[in-house]
């Protein structure tokens, strides 16, 4: 039998054929437009805390924006530095975020002499979500209303105070010893695993005293179980406008009014073009009614902001924080 080719295997025919096919096997592979799958946001503290109830508020909005789901994924421990290592463990694709606070950014690097993770090395900002200041604050019913009743407590005290916090290198962790050294009285700092546990040793008297988010701590204020001493802010807040600011509740401890942020960032290297479409659906949840409701509520301060942002705020804290931490001597191995 003869075959006949209509066609040379090398003629121009099929040579332009199978360059379209493999141009259409090429466009076929290429991947959909972002996100065309679920995305997933780390939370670095337990649900039921204040930056996990933000962090679900954000991932709420941003899904009903994007038209795909938003997974939150708790994982609490270290101050941070278990979720960081998951973080890192992802892919650089815009599919793993983390919502990170001011103290991952800004103080939780520099308390360990070995430096866990470098925020400027590791992270690609995506937005700033916004502000919320600390408030110091003792259970009810012990007969302590004033930060100088404190002070006597903590003279009267063998050993001096127990102070909880969130955990190692948090805002609440740095703030409580400051104030304690400004004071000149001894203290011990108690980390938890997140602010709920803390809050619940505070209010059971386990703990003396704890610095928490102005967000946590109202609530039981309202509800008797809480006593505030001081807020951590320029100015008082609505929300407690009998409490002090530090600077009035102690003139010396005037520059620790600093307030806590929290921020959304994704693995170094992730595509500029989707951290600018995830900041931009940021702005676009900031407009949104109920989106605003539930931060606000939370007493947060909507900020906007820039991708670039979340890394900036932290150079800029980090240059006051670390002087701090060397000057009380909190880096640990």
């Amino acid at each position: 039998m003869t075959v006949q080719y209509l066609h040379s295997p090398t003629s121009p025919r099929v040579l332009m054929a199978a360059a379209c096919l493999a141009v259409a096997t090429a466009a076929g592979a290429q991947p959909g437009a972002y996100p065309s799958k679920p995305i997933q946001i780390i939370a670095q503290q337990p649900p039921g805390s204040g930056s996990d109830a933000m962090t679900r508020v954000w991932a709420d909005c941003a899904a009903r924006e994007l038209g795909q789901a938003v997974v939150v994924q708790n994982k609490p421990g270290a101050n941070g530095i278990l979720a960081v290592n998951y973080l890192k463990a992802q892919p650089a694709d815009g599919y793993s975020l983390m919502s990170i606070g001011m103290s991952q950014m800004s103080i939780t690097p520099y308390v360990y002499r070995q430096q866990p993770y470098d925020p400027l090395r590791d992270f690609d900002g995506v937005s700033v979500l916004g502000t919320s200041p600390l408030v110091l604050a003792v259970p009810a019913g012990q007969g302590i209303t004033r930060l100088a009743d404190l002070e006597k407590l903590a003279r009267a005290t063998p050993g001096g105070l127990n102070f909880g916090s969130p955990g190692k290198g948090s805002p609440a962790h740095l703030l409580t010893t400051a104030l304690m050294d400004r004071m000149g009285v001894p203290a011990t700092h108690v980390p938890f695993v997140g602010e709920g546990a803390g809050l619940t040793a505070l209010m059971g008297q386990q703990i003396h005293a704890m610095t928490l988010v102005i967000g946590t701590a109202t609530a039981q204020v309202k509800a008797g179980k809480l006593v505030p001493l001081a807020l951590f802010a320029a100015q008082r807040s609505p929300q407690l406008p009998d409490v002090p600011t530090i600077a009035e509740a102690l003139p010396a401890a005037g520059d620790l009014a600093r307030p806590s942020w929290i921020a959304v960032v994704a693995r170094a290297g992730t595509p500029l073009d989707l951290l600018n479409k995830l900041n931009a659906v940021t702005d676009k949840c900031r407009s949104d009614a109920q989106y605003k409701t539930r931060l606000e509520t939370m007493n947060v301060t909507l900020t906007g902001s820039t991708p670039g942002d979340a890394l900036a705020w932290a150079t800029r804290d980090a240059a006051v924080w670390r002087p701090l931490i060397d000057k009380l001597g909190l880096a640990t191995e």
